[in-house]
C-alpha cells in the first residue's frame, strides 16, 4: 500500500502543479498549531474547565483573553505569508560533486513578511523581513550527483511568526532543471590520437620549429589574448595570430572514437577532452549520435558541448507556454 507521505505528495501535486512561480493566498496556505501551540490550547482547556467548576470570573477573563490572543496570532501568522510571491528564475550547471544554485526571487505584494523560511531537502534559507513591493533574492543549492537534468526537490515556505504557537506553510515544486555535466575522465590513450579532421584522419600538429604565426581575421570564439591590438590601433583591422594554420581542418571530438566503452564512460572521456581543448584555445567540434555541434572555440562553446553531453539520452523538455509556471491562489 502507498505510504501516507506518497498519498500526501500526490494530493499536493494535483493541488499545486509543478511551477516556477507561486503566489500565496488563502487557497494554498496551510496552518496548524506547533507543539507549543498544542500545549497552549491544552492550558486554555484546563483554565476553562477550572472556571466552569469554580465559577470564577477572573479565570474566565484570563481564559478568554488568552483565547483571543491565540486567535489573533492565527490571523497574523497566516497574514505573514499571504501575498508573498516566489519566482524561480534560473538553474545552475556544473560537474558531479559540486553545488548547483537555483536562483529565487521573493516579493511581498500586500503585507510585511517577517521570519519566513525556505526549507528544502538539502538546506534552508531565511528571509528576516520583507517590506511590501520589495524584492529579495536568494540562492538554493543542491549537490549534483549524476549526469543529466536535476530538478530542485519540493520547497516549503514556512513561518511561525509572531509567537511560535502556529505554523503556516505552503509548497512549491519548481520546474526549472539544473544541468549536471559528465564527470571528466582522462582517456587511456593520448588525446591527439582520438582527434580527427574532416577527412577522418588523425589531427595534424604544426611543424616543429615554426616561430612565425599566420594572421587571419578574427572570428567568434577566438581568444582576445590572440588579437593583434597594435595592428587594430593602426588600421582598424581585427586579426588574430594563428599558430596552427597548417592544420587546415578543425578537430572533431567523436563519440565513436571509443569502441568497447559504455555510454557513460564515452561521455566522461569527451568531457575531459572538451575541458582540455578549451583550455588550449583550440578550435573543435563535437559529434554525438544524432547531434553535431559545429567547430568553434572559447568557453561558451565548451559549455554548449558539455550541455549536449549532459543531456544526451534524456528526452527533450517541451517548451512551456508564456503563462506556464504562474500559480495564483486568488
Amino acid at each position: 500500500m502507498p505510504s501516507l507521505r506518497r498519498i500526501f505528495l500526490g494530493l499536493l501535486e494535483r493541488r499545486s502543479p509543478s511551477s516556477n512561480r507561486l503566489r500565496l493566498s488563502q487557497r494554498n496556505i496551510y496552518i496548524l498549531p506547533t507543539g507549543a501551540g498544542f500545549v497552549f490550547g491544552l492550558l486554555l482547556l484546563i483554565l476553562l474547565l477550572t472556571a466552569i467548576n469554580y465559577q470564577n470570573s477572573l479565570i474566565y477573563l484570563t481564559t478568554f483573553l488568552l483565547g483571543s490572543l491565540f486567535v489573533a496570532t492565527m490571523h497574523q501568522t497566516h497574514r505573514n505569508l499571504a501575498g508573498l510571491e516566489i519566482t524561480f528564475t534560473e538553474a545552475g550547471e556544473g560537474f558531479p560533486g559540486t553545488e548547483l544554485p537555483y536562483g529565487a526571487r521573493l516579493r511581498q505584494t500586500r503585507n510585511e513578511s517577517i521570519a519566513v523560511h525556505l526549507i528544502y531537502e538539502q538546506g534552508w534559507e531565511q528571509i528576516r523581513q520583507l517590506e511590501p513591493d520589495t524584492v529579495e533574492s536568494r540562492s538554493l543549492s543542491v549537490m549534483g550527483k549524476r549526469r543529466g537534468p536535476l530538478r530542485l526537490p519540493l520547497v516549503r515556505i514556512e513561518t511561525r511568526y509572531p509567537l511560535g504557537l502556529l505554523r503556516a506553510w505552503s509548497y512549491i515544486r519548481p520546474s526549472l532543471e539544473a544541468t549536471v555535466f559528465p564527470k571528466p575522465i582522462a582517456p587511456s590513450v593520448a588525446s591527439d590520437e582520438l582527434l580527427s579532421n574532416d577527412d577522418g584522419e588523425g589531427a595534424r600538429m604544426p611543424a616543429a620549429g615554426r616561430d612565425m604565426p599566420e594572421l587571419r581575421p578574427w572570428r567568434r570564439g577566438d581568444l582576445l589574448a590572440r588579437v593583434q591590438w597594435k595592428r587594430y590601433a593602426r588600421d582598424r583591422q581585427m586579426v588574430v595570430a594563428d599558430w596552427s594554420a597548417e592544420q587546415a581542418d578543425p578537430l572533431w571530438l567523436d563519440y565513436d572514437s571509443f569502441p568497447g566503452a559504455d555510454t557513460e564512460l564515452r561521455l566522461s572521456y569527451l568531457a575531459y577532452l572538451i575541458e582540455e581543448k578549451s583550455a588550449q584555445g583550440a578550435l573543435f567540434g563535437l559529434r554525438l549520435p544524432g547531434v553535431v555541434i559545429a567547430p568553434e572555440a572559447g568557453p561558451e562553446h565548451a559549455k554548449t558541448c558539455l550541455r549536449a553531453l549532459a543531456l544526451y539520452g534524456f528526452p527533450k523538455k517541451s517548451p512551456e507556454p508564456d503563462n506556464a509556471g504562474s500559480v495564483d491562489g486568488q
